[in-house]
């Protein structure tokens, strides 16, 4: 009789547990993804969503930057075996370069840095800043392709995921 009792009681406590919804599962930077803010001129601009992952993401990802990742050194297109490698010296310089360059001061921009590719994110003025802001960072040393996902002015929806919808 009380392994009825146990086994019922195993049943009810397994069938909340299936009713109750799953949490959020947390997002980390576990891939040490380099995201940085370049300006902060304009209030209201959407803030990005830094880099992060569920452990299911991560599972998912891992392959994928693997193969990626040593893609660039097969061909010899990288000097270093792994291009994710280059993104924590190549974003800081992004960022150094934007802010030194003078056209961007009255912008609200962070960058992304993965495999060498920069993605620019935030609020420009002017469409003809954001293409002069993506043309710039592409000039910095070891950029092999910038994803320009800025929008102009502070309102509409932005290209890129928020950090608090």
């Amino acid at each position: 009789m009380p392994a009825c009792r146990l086994a019922a009681c195993l049943a009810a406590a397994l069938a909340a547990a299936a009713a109750t919804p799953a949490l959020a599962q947390e997002r980390r930077n576990v891939f040490d993804d380099p995201f940085l803010q370049v300006s902060s001129a304009l209030p209201g601009c959407p803030v990005p969503r830094p880099p992060g992952y569920t452990p299911e993401e991560v599972r998912q990802e891992e392959h994928v930057r693997a193969q990626h990742g040593t893609s660039c050194y097969n061909s010899g297109r990288c000097r270093l075996p792994n291009s994710y490698l280059y993104d924590k010296e190549i974003i800081p310089r992004v960022r150094q370069f934007l802010q030194r360059d003078g056209r961007f001061g009255d912008t609200s921009v962070w960058v992304l840095g993965q495999r060498r590719i920069v993605t620019l994110m935030g609020c420009v003025k002017t469409p003809e800043q954001a293409a002069q802001m993506e043309q710039a960072a592409q000039q910095v040393d070891d950029v092999m392709g910038v994803v320009n996902e800025l929008m102009v002015g502070t309102g509409g929806r932005p290209k890129y995921e928020v950090e608090n919808p």
